[in-house]
């Protein structure tokens, strides 16, 4: 026992001096960091539901399909691969997404009234409405923001095109071009 006393007071005694003799800070203080955080602006009153995501990949180097039906074409190129994710998005009155970017091009469906979009590259901050029945592209290479500016709750499908594994969603800070 009167070993263990004198471990922990021979213990004590050499990082007293160490804490106690420096000037240097133990954390950092305001101010310290060269770089301030990044402000997020969270989205609000609004519920995602995934409804599914799946990997599609082709067992060569690029992911390709090409088709043809009459005047109209589709194609889909990927390399190496790439997610298909399908997420149903429910804006009650006033809602909105926050401002967020995404790793790939992103197909939104508005699928009950109406729904308003707000890009970041435009500094006129002017809202593209987009009502039931009509799609949304966002390539997602900027940030953007989704809101439901009615009084009613309203409803979208959302579908992804991502990296494999990719977070769907990315975060960003307000752009300054909108005044909300």
């Amino acid at each position: 026992m009167l070993r263990r006393s004198r471990i922990a007071a021979l213990a004590l005694v050499s990082l007293v001096p160490a804490c106690s003799s420096s000037n240097e800070p133990l954390a950092a203080r305001p101010g310290d960091l060269e770089t301030p955080a990044p402000v997020f602006t969270m989205g609000s009153g609004s519920k995602s539901t995934l409804l599914g995501r799946a990997k599609f990949s082709d067992s060569g180097e690029t992911f390709k399909v090409k088709r043809i039906t009459g005047d109209w074409h589709v194609e889909i190129k990927s390399k190496p691969a790439f997610d298909l994710a399908v997420q149903s998005i429910a804006f009650g009155p006033g809602a909105q997404s926050g401002w967020h970017t995404h790793p790939g091009p992103v197909f939104i469906q508005v699928v009950s009234d109406s729904m308003t979009f707000y890009e970041s590259d435009d500094p006129t901050c002017t809202g593209i409405v987009r009502r039931k029945g009509e799609g949304y592209l966002d390539v997602g290479a900027h940030a953007h923001i989704a809101r439901n500016e009615t009084a009613d709750s309203q409803q979208t499908i959302v579908t992804y095109f991502a990296p494999p594994g990719a977070d769907l969603r990315i975060d960003e800070p307000s752009p300054g071009n909108c005044p909300f």
